[in-house]
C-alpha cells in the first residue's frame, strides 16, 4: 500500500498521524501535487475526484477520504482509535475536526483561486463563524473527552487546530479557549504529531 498526500493537506496529516499513533509501518508516505483546479494524473488516477489522501492497494481498488482511510487502517492495524465504548462521540469529534478543517482549506482555495474583486466577504465570514462556533464547542462540551484517551477524535481536532496555526497565524484562537489550548500545547508534542507537522 502506499499513501498519496502532499504536507499541507490536514486531511492527508489526519491519516499519517493514525499511521504513526498505530505503528504501521508498511503504507509509505508520497507526495504528490494536487489543486482544485486539477492536480498531477497520479492523483486523478487514483482517485477520480481528485482529492487527497488517497491509498492505493495492491490488486484491489484505491480507498479515498481521509475518514475511510483511516478506519480502514485502524481496522487493518487493529489500533483501537476509534473504541467501540466511546464510538459516537469519537466520530462526532473527528467530524467536528474536518468541518473546521474544510471551512479553514476552503478559505485558502478562495484567496489562491479567486480573483480579489471577485471574493465575496461574507463567505468567508461566514467559515470564521462555523470555525469559531466549533471552538466554543470543543471549549464548553468536550474538554473531558480530549483529555481522556487517544483515539481519532483527538487526532481530526489537533489536526485543524495544526492547519489554523499553519495558516491563519495572525488569527487568535487561544484567549476565548484556555482549556482548548493548553491541551493541543500538549498534544501537539505527541511524536506522531511533531512527525507529520508541515516542513
Amino acid at each position: 500500500m502506499e499513501l498519496l498526500g502532499s504536507g499541507a493537506s490536514p486531511f492527508v496529516r489526519k491519516t499519517r498521524t493514525l499511521i504513526a499513533e498505530a505503528g504501521i509501518e508498511d503504507v509509505p508516505y508520497v507526495t504528490v501535487t494536487a489543486s482544485p483546479m486539477g492536480g498531477e494524473e497520479r492523483v486523478n488516477a487514483a482517485n477520480p475526484l481528485g482529492k487527497i489522501p488517497a491509498l492505493s492497494r495492491p490488486n484491489a481498488p484505491t480507498i479515498y477520504d481521509s475518514n475511510v482511510i483511516c478506519r480502514f487502517l485502524d481496522d487493518h492495524a487493529d489500533a483501537g482509535l476509534y473504541p467501540p465504548a466511546r464510538l459516537w462521540e469519537v466520530l462526532t469529534l473527528e467530524a467536528t475536526g474536518d468541518g473546521i478543517m474544510e471551512a479553514a482549506v476552503g478559505m485558502i482555495y478562495e484567496m489562491r483561486f479567486r480573483p480579489e474583486d471577485k471574493i465575496w466577504a461574507p463567505w468567508p465570514e461566514g467559515q470564521w463563524a462555523k470555525i469559531n462556533r466549533a471552538l466554543d464547542t470543543l471549549e464548553r462540551q468536550w474538554m473531558s473527552h480530549l483529555n481522556g484517551p487517544v483515539d481519532m477524535g483527538q487526532i481530526s481536532i489537533a489536526c485543524a487546530l495544526g492547519y489554523l496555526d499553519l495558516r491563519f497565524e495572525d488569527v487568535d484562537w487561544r484567549s476565548a479557549r484556555p482549556d482548548l489550548a493548553a491541551w493541543y500545547a500538549t498534544f501537539s508534542k505527541r511524536p506522531s504529531m511533531v512527525d507529520t507537522a508541515p516542513a
